[in-house]
């Protein structure tokens, strides 16, 4: 199973709209997504708001998402990428 471990980057680490942003794109995936801290007891679904908010990620937590199917990899690929940045920036 294809996995990517990320930093997040965003000020407030992912918190309302950077969650919100990154739910949003992982539903757009054609697979199913998961993501888990290093100190979560379990993955979560990427597309789950809730779910991403217990994970209390804040900025510089790694996260790690996996996925498996036709198109995992690419998936990882966009949703590392929008971790990675800072979606609180007004640019965003």
């Amino acid at each position: 199973m294809p996995e990517r471990t990320v930093v997040v980057g965003s000020a407030s680490g992912l918190h309302a709209r950077p969650a919100a942003l990154f739910v949003a794109a992982a539903a757009k995936q054609a697979v199913s997504v998961t993501i888990r801290t290093e100190t979560s007891k379990k993955p979560v679904p990427a597309r789950s708001m809730l779910g991403v908010l217990s994970l209390g990620a804040k900025r510089g937590t790694p996260v790690t998402l996996e996925a498996s199917g036709d198109g995992a990899d690419a998936a990882l690929d966009v949703l590392a990428e929008l971790l990675a940045r800072d979606l609180d920036a007004p640019d965003a």
